[in-house]
């Protein structure tokens, strides 16, 4: 528990985020500093959400293209997941981003879709198993929907219920 907490307190460190911990002064520092000097205007913040949310999208669509070869699906498709997450990023800035997937009520889906590109990245690119590949594909697309219906309110909760409708049958 001792090294999660720790983990967490450099990923806080890392993003900016405030720790009421004294030994991380200098790395707070650093970071209050960073998030001074990298201050965008309205219009670079506009820009650099379209250009980013277009480059994820085009991936994503790319990715269409090599829908037979799963690696490079799963490579492109990946990216441009990671691309549109990043766009909202100069909306809102990296710090609140995290904040935002670290919220309780997202938290788990933020880890099913990071653990999710984690897994279709490791078997594109060191399994190389395609039949692993799509598979962890397939659970990288339901982890993205998951985690856009957090965003929604009561959306996760509505699409439950009529899963559990549709599927609450007896034979």
């Amino acid at each position: 528990m001792e090294k999660m907490n720790h983990a967490f307190v450099k990923v806080k460190n890392l993003v900016g985020m405030e720790v009421d911990d004294d030994a991380t002064a200098d790395e707070e520092s650093f970071m209050d500093e960073f998030n001074r000097n990298c201050t965008l205007s309205t219009q670079q913040r506009l820009y650099g959400f379209g250009i980013c949310l277009a480059a994820g999208l085009t991936c994503t669509l790319l990715s269409m293209l090599v829908f037979f070869n799963p690696i490079k699906f799963g490579i492109t498709f990946t990216f441009g997941n990671l691309l549109s997450l990043g766009s909202t990023a100069f909306l809102i800035g990296p710090k609140r981003q995290v904040t935002m997937m670290l919220d309780p009520v997202r938290i788990y889906a933020t880890a099913l879709y990071i653990a999710s590109i984690i897994i279709a990245l490791f078997c594109a690119l060191y399994v190389h198993n395609k039949l692993l590949t799509l598979l962890a594909i397939i659970l990288e697309f339901g982890a993205l929907i998951w985690y856009s219906l957090s965003y929604i309110p009561f959306a996760r909760s509505m699409v439950t219920k009529v899963t559990m409708a549709c599927f609450d049958t007896e034979f």
